[in-house]
Formats: C-alpha cells, structure tokens, sequence
C-alpha cells in the first residue's frame, strides 16, 4: 500500500471518528446534573397514590418478633411481583429461612423498571447496594426496615422531606366513601369506579364503596333511576365539601373503555335488577349511561375525571376507545393515567386533539418502563403545551413512593436535558417546563389546594 494511499485512508477515518465514537451518557453531562438538581429542589404535587392508612400498610406480615414491615413484605407490596414470583413469607419464619430462597427472586429481573425503582430507593434510603447484597446486610436492611415502619414518622420523613412531595393526591379505593385523609399532606380523590354498578344494592358489598349506604345516612329512598341519580349528586357534593378535588375510575381493569351513548330509558329498564336477572349487554348498557352522567356531573361539581388507560385489560384499554366520550364531553376535564402504556404516542396525540379539556398523566410509567416514559415525555414535548402534563408515584409504602419519584425527576430531567444540549430548548425554558410538570400544573388544574401548601410557609406536619 502506497504512502498517500495510507494517508488517505487516515484523513477518511479522522473525519468519521467523532460519528464512530460513543455518544456521551446523558447522565454524566453538566446539563443533565444541574437539570436534575433543580428538579429535585421543587416540592412535588404528586397527583396520585395509594397509600393507605398507617396500620392497614400492604405488605406487614407477621415475624418472630411481631407484625410488622420487612423486606419481604416490601417487595411483596412493590410491583415486582406484577412480573415475577416472588418466595412467599410464612408467619413467624426466621428471615434467614425466607432469604435463602429469596435472594434469586431477583436474579432475572436486574434490568426490569419494577425491579429498579424498589432498588433505588433501597439504596438511597438505607445505604445498601441491592444488586451486590450480602447475607449479612439483607438481614441488617430487614431488621432497619422493621424499625422504621414502627413509626409513623418514617412515611413522613421519607414522601415529604427526602420525596421532597408537598402534596400527593391519595386515591382510598379500600374505602372509596368514607372521605377521611389519612394524612395531612393527602387530597382527597373520589374513587367513582364502583357507581356504574348501581343497578342493584345487591352489587356493593363493602358499605365504603356502597352508594345505597350513603343514601340511607341521607333518608333517601332509591327506588328508581332518577331516585339513584340524585344520589350520585349529593355524593359529588358530600365528597367536593369534605375536600375532594377530582374523580378516579380504574374500569379499565374489569372492563372495555369504549362507552356507548345510551338512552336513559334503556338504563331505567336494567335498573332495580339483580345481576343474574340481566344480560351482559343489560350490565353494559347500564354502565355506559352512568359513565356518561359521571361526566356531566364531573363538569358540574368542577371535579376533573382521572382515567386508568393501558396495562390493565390489554385488549380494552387503549385510550383510544375513550375518543369519541371525551369528543362528547368538552365541558369534562379528562386527565389520561399511565400515558395510556403502552399507547403513549396515542395518548399524546388525543391530549393534542383534545388540548381544553384533556391532560396527561405520567403517573406509574417510569416505574413501568423507564425507557417507554422517556420516549412519552419527548413525544409529548413535541406535540402538546408542556401545560398539560402531570406526573405521580403511584405507589402504596413509603420507599416505593420515593422511588418512583425518583425515577420519575430524573427520567424528565435527562429528557429535558438532551433538549437543551440539542439546542431545541434553553436552560431557563427546560426549568420552566420541569417546574410545570412536577408542580404548577397541578396547581393551576386543582387551584383549590394552593390553600393546603405547607412548605413555603415552614409548617411542621409530623405526627
């Protein structure tokens, strides 16, 4: 090979050297740390969580020393287990017994977001690799974890100093109409999803989710449809006086989310009926009409309508079924959950079809698919007002909630940084929209909570 051949072929591989090489991880860019620093400065409206009240916690279980929080109780009340079989905990075994089979529970889920944010927050928490654990430090983390759940004061230090979470809307689907907040940094959700049942009392069988309960507390007879839908009524109006501020419904996991259009006289017929007296077209059809009137009175009352869309029934939950009701509701403030995962492009384009009354929800899907939030997140950047996206942990223990969160903060921050370092948006507009996501949007949806803000003021909420 001749001299200038060799240096020809030098020249060519020094101009594509710099396409060759790896691309920098986002990161360990300066923009990457300075956005996620700001980000975990702001304290967080988490517009939805589960969690329960502090002595009915999922996941206590029962040990040689007591009922209580552990570590198999911790990954027993993650998501992991959506996924995964996990080794079962036995009352009052020896933790060595259980983690000698549990500790290659893991071993094929390292990658899994389910697995990662549970991890993370063990690490940030408690100061122990989950990945490397040892014998002796899984036994040390089990018995921290059982100290800490002693206290009440543990859910507090953990969502509202370390989560940095100023509020969390608190959806209370155990008991959907009780209406009492467990905690002071809690707002209040009306969970609707049992009222399209309402056809018969026969269908309520716990008196919290029981609508004909409410209404004999009133002294009202139900005896026909509009009877019923009076009811419906002044529950709006109880929970909206005891400080509820948005609907919930999570049919997505019984049923399709395509809503017909149905008179009411065809729901009066199914009305008054028990179950094994309809068809399943009868059940549907009475499901629908409420569906319907559940959002008039969402436009009504001024309570925005949460919708569980995607991963629940996978074959009828694409939040495209929804288009056509939201189309008909354009006085209803929709707010899609879960980006419509694994739909997020559709869910991104509806809010974008739809940007008066519809809103975004990334609740639960960093925890789902890290990589799939941090696709939804660019997407939605480019098709709708950063104004309309939410965001929340969607979790029911305290270490799960600052997960997410977590998770959460830095899968917007690494996508807001390639913005910037793209040139496509400036440091302060990057901010500006991190700031809206995590906090001002919600407050600009629910103006109502401004009053419930603690922080600026130097409120102390522990126990």
């Amino acid at each position: 090979m001749t001299a200038a051949r060799i240096g020809t072929m030098v020249a060519v591989l020094l101009a594509i050297g710099p396409a060759l090489a790896p691309a920098q991880n986002t990161l360990d860019t300066a923009t990457y740390r300075e956005l996620k620093a700001h980000l975990d400065s702001i304290p967080a409206i988490d517009t939805h969580d589960h969690l329960f009240p502090f002595d009915q916690l999922p996941g206590y279980v029962e040990t040689a020393t007591g009922k209580g929080m552990n570590l198999a109780g911790l990954w027993r009340s993650s998501y992991l287990p959506r996924i995964k079989g996990l080794t079962p905990w036995q009352p009052g075994m020896k933790f060595e017994d259980w983690w000698a089979k549990a500790k290659h529970d893991f071993d094929d889920v390292r990658a899994a977001s389910f697995y990662r944010y549970q991890a993370l927050a063990i690490q940030d928490l408690y100061g122990i690799d989950f990945d490397r654990i040892s014998d002796d430090e899984a036994r040390d983390l089990d018995r921290r974890i059982f100290r800490n759940y002693g206290d009440k004061r543990w859910l507090y230090e953990v969502v509202t100093k370390k989560a940095n979470i100023e509020l969390m809307f608190n959806d209370p689907y155990w008991a959907r109409f009780d209406f009492k907040l467990d905690y002071p940094f809690g707002v209040l959700v009306l969970n609707v999803t049992t009222l399209v049942r309402g056809f018969h009392p026969s269908e309520f069988k716990s008196l919290f989710d029981d609508p004909y309960k409410f209404a004999r507390d009133k002294n009202i007879e139900v005896k026909t449809l509009d009877d019923y839908l009076r009811v419906l009524d002044l529950l709006f109006q109880e929970a909206k006086r005891r400080g509820a501020v948005v609907l919930k419904t999570t049919l997505a996991y019984i049923r399709s989310l395509r809503f017909e259009r149905v008179p009411k006289e065809r729901a009066a017929k199914v009305f008054g009926r028990r179950r094994d007296e309809l068809s399943a077209a009868d059940i549907k059809a009475f499901e629908d009409f409420i569906m319907w009137h559940l959002a008039g009175l969402s436009a009504r009352h001024d309570l925005p309508f949460q919708i569980h869309t995607g991963d629940a029934r996978i074959q009828g939950s694409n939040p495209m079924l929804l288009v056509d009701y939201i189309e008909a509701n354009p006085r209803t403030k929709f707010i899609l959950f879960h980006g419509g995962y694994p739909w997020v492009g559709e869910t991104g384009a509806i809010a974008a079809r739809f940007p008066n009354h519809v809103w975004v929800d990334s609740c639960w899907l960093p925890t789902i698919s890290y990589h799939m939030a941090k696709r939804a997140f660019h997407e939605w950047l480019d098709v709708m007002p950063s104004s309309k996206i939410l965001w929340g942990a969607d979790c029911n223990h305290a270490e799960g909630i600052y997960g997410a969160t977590v998770m959460t903060r830095r899968c917007l921050a690494e996508v807001l940084a390639e913005r910037v370092d793209r040139k496509e948006l400036t440091p302060e507009h990057a901010r500006s929209i991190g700031q809206q996501i995590l906090r001002d949007n919600a407050l600009s949806l629910f103006p109502s909570v401004k009053e419930r803000l603690w922080k600026s003021k130097n409120k102390l909420l522990m126990p």
